[in-house]
C-alpha cells in the first residue's frame, strides 16, 4: 500500500488517545489566536495536533510531505513558498501541474531528515502522521530543535467526527499561518456552496449501501466510520457498510462484506495495483458472487487523493455522487 503501513494504522488508533489538543474549533480559539488582530494578522498562535506555535510572520521556505497538503499550498497560491515536496499518491490535478513542476521533488516517498534539512526550510507540512515518524528521524520535536516549525494535517488528530468542518478549519489555519486569509476564506465559501449544490441534487434519494475497497486479499482494507472518506460516501448519497469501524481505515473480513450486502463498491485507485485490477479481483472472487454490487457490476472509482483531507473533497463528493446516482446528478 501507499502510505498506510501497519505502523501507521496503529498510530491512527492511538493518536486520538495520545493527543488531547488538536485543530482549534472556530468558536474556541486560544487567547493567542484572538490576540492576533493586528492588520497583518501576526503574531498568530495556533494549536495543531497538540503542538502550540506562535508565528511572528509567514513561513518563507516550506517543504511539504504528502500530496494533499502540497495541493493545499498550491490552491492557496503559495507556490513561491515551496522549496521542496515529496510523496505523491497519484498525479496532481492538471490545474496545479505547472506550479508543481516548479517545486523541487526531494524524494519519491518520504525524505530523510537530512534530505529535508538540505532544502533549508523554516516550515515542514505533513499530510499523514507517518510524515513525522520519530523513529525515522523526522519527529516534530527534531525539527523544532533545528529551528523548523511544523504542521500536521488535522485529519490525523481531529477529535470531533465532523470531517468537512475539520477540512474548513485546516484551510483556514493554513491561510492564517501564511497571511492569505482572504484566499482561504474564499475557498471555504466556494466549497460550502459546492457541497450545498450536491446535497440539493441528492435530496430525498435513498442512500445506497457502499463498500470501499482500498486493497487486501486475506482481508479487505476499507474506509471506517471516521475521517473524510466516510463523509464523502454519506454526502454522495451512500451509507458506508463499515461505518462502525471506529477509525478512518481498517481491515474487514470478506464474510462481513458478503453479510452486509453492499449495493455499490467504491474502489480507491492508486499505487502499483490499478483500479481495473482491483475490480477484476473482486469480480473473480467466487466468495463475493452473491454480493448485490458484484451481481450488478456497480462500481465507482476514486483516486486516493480525492479521499483524504484536502482541497479536492468538494469536487470529489460531486464526482462520487455522479457515479452512485447518475440519474439524479445529470438532471
Amino acid at each position: 500500500m501507499s502510505r498506510r503501513t501497519p505502523a501507521l494504522i496503529a498510530a491512527a488508533v492511538l493518536l486520538p488517545l495520545a493527543l488531547t489538543a488538536c485543530s482549534t474549533p472556530e468558536g474556541d480559539e486560544p487567547a493567542g489566536n484572538k490576540a492576533a488582530a493586528k492588520s497583518d494578522g501576526f503574531p498568530y498562535t495556533v494549536i495543531n495536533c497538540g503542538v502550540t506555535t506562535t508565528y511572528k510572520a509567514p513561513p518563507k521556505r516550506v517543504v511539504t510531505m504528502n500530496q494533499h497538503v502540497t495541493e493545499i499550498m498550491l490552491e492557496l497560491g503559495l507556490t513561491k513558498s515551496l522549496v521542496g515536496t515529496a510523496y505523491l499518491d497519484d498525479k496532481v490535478l492538471p490545474k496545479y501541474a505547472k506550479d508543481y513542476a516548479s517545486v523541487p521533488v526531494i524524494a519519491k516517498e518520504y525524505p530523510s531528515y537530512e534530505q529535508v534539512l538540505a532544502s533549508n526550510p523554516d516550515f515542514v507540512y505533513g499530510g499523514y502522521s507517518s510524515a513525522f515518524t520519530a523513529g525515522d528521524g523526522r519527529g516534530r520535536e527534531a525539527f523544532k530543535k533545528a529551528g523548523i516549525e511544523t504542521r500536521l494535517n488535522t485529519e490525523s488528530c481531529a477529535k470531533a467526527d465532523t470531517p468537512m468542518e475539520t477540512l474548513y478549519e485546516e484551510i483556514r489555519e493554513v491561510g492564517r499561518t501564511f497571511g492569505v486569509t482572504d484566499r482561504a476564506e474564499a475557498w471555504i465559501k466556494q466549497a460550502k456552496a459546492d457541497n450545498a449544490a450536491t446535497a440539493k441534487k441528492l435530496k430525498d434519494l435513498k442512500a445506497l449501501p457502499v463498500f470501499v475497497y482500498d486493497s487486501g486479499d486475506k482481508t479487505a482494507f476499507t474506509a471506517g466510520g471516521k475521517g473524510i472518506g466516510n463523509e464523502l460516501i454519506t454526502r454522495a448519497g451512500g451509507t458506508n457498510i463499515f461505518a462502525d469501524l471506529d477509525k478512518s481505515f481498517g481491515d474487514a473480513s470478506w464474510e462481513n462484506v458478503v453479510a452486509r450486502k453492499p449495493e455499490a463498491i467504491v474502489i480507491y485507485d492508486y499505487g502499483a495495483t490499478t483500479g481495473a485490477q482491483k475490480k477484476k479481483r473482486l469480480l473473480d472472487d467466487p466468495a463475493l458472487k452473491d454480493v448485490p454490487a458484484i451481481k450488478n457490476k456497480r462500481f465507482a472509482v476514486m483516486p486516493l487523493s480525492d479521499a483524504v483531507l484536502g482541497v479536492r473533497v468538494p469536487a470529489a463528493v460531486e464526482k462520487l455522487a455522479a457515479q452512485l446516482h447518475p440519474a439524479a446528478t445529470t438532471s
